[in-house]
């Protein structure tokens, strides 16, 4: 007797006498895996509960005929595997060959079998269905690198932006903290008014680059305790538009999204902002971050104001609503969980004193 065989071999067959051959004719070959199916009404489910590496499949059954069922048990493999079915027949009309292997047919033997033919024929589809499943477990392996590479990409990318925003804002806030605080409650707003879980993500993820243009202003109006002249205030106006150049032309939606943000995050609903825009002339994404800034400049401590309280900064917001703030978003802050924008307050854990006048965000 032969040496064992790999392999699972499913014989469809109406014959008791063709299926009794079969059966003697692989295992004498050194097949151990073989389940015979004389009744075709029972095909389909010994095929689901055996998951064969290959079907040998008779054409004339009664009741449900081979076509059927070759035809079923294609339409129910996964897209991407290979299950090799050798029609068995009798049946030597061009016509049923054709439609055979129109239908799927890995191959077409004509009864009665040759022997030898029949097993080279089962060996090779089954080394066929083999170098599949092992191509189909390369690429799957392949397809777990590249994401694996992707995700490591998409978190350098924000390492990148991230340290970016931290060189603007290391030299008027050495933690950092300030940037990824904007951006993390530009996130919440955005999530609050419903927007879409992707452009939630770009506000987030952009916001923090929001004051990238500080880069270009000179520490002696940036780091100016007191307030500013009218000269120096001009001057520092012009961080907008530094950060927004800085940051224009890139073909990526994370960094258009920052240019924009960079942009317009200091206009003002009542058109007295930096480039004068008014309402929902402002984009949306400087509408957001100009609240989330503006909330974190008046609950930590500036070269130029102590830290308020949460409840003040929130009021000052409401109040604001309509003037300096579009007035959905001053709502939308006052939404959030009052621990969550304490949690979001305490990353430097500068202490909040009682306010003593009305700011603007930032300078």
């Amino acid at each position: 007797m032969s040496h064992s065989r790999p392999g699972r071999i499913l014989v469809i067959d109406d014959q008791e006498a063709n299926l009794r051959l079969l059966r003697r004719i692989l295992t004498e070959a050194g097949y151990r895996t073989v389940r015979t199916v004389s009744d075709p009404r029972l095909a389909l489910d010994e095929f689901a509960a055996f998951e064969p590496d290959v079907v040998l499949l008779d054409l004339m059954m009664p009741f449900v005929d081979g076509f059927e069922l070759l035809e079923e048990i294609k339409r129910r493999l996964p897209q991407d595997e290979y299950l090799p079915v050798l029609v068995v027949t009798a049946d030597q009309a061009p016509q049923s060959r054709q439609k055979a292997l129109a239908a799927g047919a890995s191959d077409f033997l004509t009864k009665p079998i040759e022997v030898t033919e029949t097993l080279l024929r089962i060996r090779n589809q089954l080394e066929t269905r083999s170098l599949h499943r092992q191509l189909r477990h390369q690429n799957g392996q392949l397809e777990e690198k590249v994401r694996q590479r992707t995700v490591e990409l998409e978190q350098a990318k924000y390492e990148i932006l991230e340290r970016l925003a931290l060189a603007a804002e290391f030299r008027d806030d050495d933690t950092g903290q300030h940037t990824r605080r904007v951006g993390v409650l530009a996130g919440m707003l955005a999530e609050t008014l419903g927007l879409e879980s992707d452009r939630v993500h770009l506000i987030a993820q952009a916001a923090p680059l929001h004051d990238i243009g500080k880069i270009g202003i000179p520490d002696q109006i940036l780091l100016k305790a007191g307030p500013l002249t009218q000269a120096e205030f001009a001057l520092m106006k012009t961080h907008t538009r530094i950060g927004a150049k800085i940051l224009a032309g890139s073909r990526f939606p994370l960094l258009k999204t920052a240019e924009v943000i960079a942009r317009f995050h200091h206009e003002r609903w009542d058109g007295a902002g930096y480039e004068g825009l008014v309402g929902e002339e402002i984009p949306l994404e400087g509408r957001i971050v100009a609240v989330a800034d503006a909330f974190d400049a008046l609950t930590h401590k500036r070269p130029y104001k102590p830290a308020w309280t949460l409840e003040q900064a929130l009021g000052e917001i409401r109040q604001r609503a309509g003037t300096q703030f579009d007035p959905s978003l001053a709502s939308a802050i006052q939404e959030l969980s009052v621990a969550g924008l304490r949690s979001l307050i305490a990353a430097t854990g500068s202490p909040a004193v009682p306010a003593v006048m009305p700011i603007e965000s930032g300078q």
